[in-house]
């Protein structure tokens, strides 16, 4: 098939490579650079992306679609996209509700899903195919991508745009507690936790829990947190609370500027991921609820490496593997319902669940499940 990936960052091109394989790819994106990397195989072309009208063009020829753009543009992606009747699969993580954009997708006989990384992504996955077996009362996830060296002051890498990462320490975290939203600001409720092979993670509030707020509204404890080394906390704090994250405009010497733009490019080099650079990601998922008249708490633990031999990053392959796999969901007709489907819905659909975590077994990203009889 022929499948038009939007974005040619870290996460885009091993999207992009992974589909080759198997499918005929282009690729856009307005940076020569990134595009130089795209694999062998791949059609990369220069292109400024947030020339949305130009998408009836660009996409003319597209069976399926991926937007691995970033945050701030992915929801007029995704409209755009859907407004030319393209199957998609998104990975931007934009901010505004994907659900909203229902009922034009259904309108134009549209098969989208949306938010499908890791987490979001992933875990909304097992969540929703649990969902379908048991009665669950709780559901936790912790979830992070770190580099292996631990370098001052930050000990932070991304994959992802710094003012994308940025959002997750400013944008109010929401969790459900005994069947009520809960809001409280991110970085909050810090806890250490102890892990395998990456010992000891402090632990945060930020909004990962996303569409499954609204999907699963019947389940009554739910909470997704970030983990980073210990100490990362305090430095983002104190960056909060000095104004560096700050979205409302300021002048200096004539120049009016956001300061979180400000910040963003300051940390672009700092926090950005280098080629062949080892890092690592972790998440855990705990559900608890009954399964079979019994009282079940099920666990999901995921910790992935860079992957020397293709030299793509974990969060890469995590992320950009979850996404091409429900594209051959898509191509494979495995899942043709129309509308706005977030991961916990594509898990209700018979055979989804399985052919998810085969695909990413396939590619060496490994999930461990252990269910144990309360």
């Amino acid at each position: 098939m022929k499948i038009t990936v939007l974005g040619a960052g870290m996460v885009g091109r091993a999207i992009a490579a992974d589909l080759a394989k198997v499918h005929q790819v282009s690729t856009y994106d307005i940076s020569d650079s990134s595009l130089a990397l795209s694999a062998k195989g791949v059609n990369a072309k220069q292109y400024d992306l947030g020339q949305y009208a130009d998408y009836p063009v660009l996409l003319a020829d597209a069976d399926i679609v991926v937007s691995a753009v970033p945050g701030y543009m992915g929801y007029k992606t995704l409209q755009s996209i859907i407004e030319c009747g393209k199957n998609v699969v998104d990975i931007s993580f934009f901010p505004e509700d994907a659900l909203a954009l229902d009922s034009m997708a259904r309108k134009h006989n549209v098969t989208a899903i949306v938010d499908c990384g890791v987490a979001p992504g992933m875990s909304n996955l097992i969540l929703g195919y649990y969902n379908t077996k048991m009665k669950i009362e709780n559901f936790l996830c912790m979830v992070g991508g770190l580099p292996k060296q631990r370098i001052k002051p930050f000990e932070y890498k991304a994959p992802f745009s710094p003012i994308d990462v940025i959002e997750e320490y400013t944008r109010p975290a929401r969790y459900v507690e005994n069947s009520h939203i809960i809001t409280k600001p991110a970085l909050t409720d810090a806890e250490l936790v102890d892990f395998e092979k990456a010992g000891t993670l402090e632990a945060f509030n930020t909004d990962g829990l996303r569409s499954i707020m609204f999907t699963m509204p019947h389940i009554p404890n739910m909470k997704e947190k970030t983990l980073r080394y210990p100490g990362h906390i305090d430095l983002m704090k104190s960056l909060i609370k000095a104004g560096f994250l700050n979205t409302t405009p300021v002048s200096f010497k004539g120049n009016t500027i956001r300061p979180i733009d400000f910040s963003a490019a300051l940390l672009f080099e700092q926090w950005k991921l280098k080629p062949e650079e080892e890092e690592f990601t972790l998440m855990q998922i705990i559900i608890e609820g009954t399964l079979d008249n019994i009282k079940t708490r099920i666990e999901y633990f995921l910790y992935d490496e860079y992957d020397a031999a293709s030299q793509t990053s974990s969060m890469s392959r995590t992320t950009g593997y979850t996404c091409t796999a429900a594209v051959n969901l898509i191509a494979n007709n495995l899942f043709m319902e129309k509308g706005i489907f977030p991961p916990e819905l594509v898990a209700k659909q018979v055979g989804c669940f399985d052919f998810i975590l085969e695909y990413l077994g396939d590619r060496n990203v490994h999930y461990r499940k252990t269910i144990i009889a309360c």
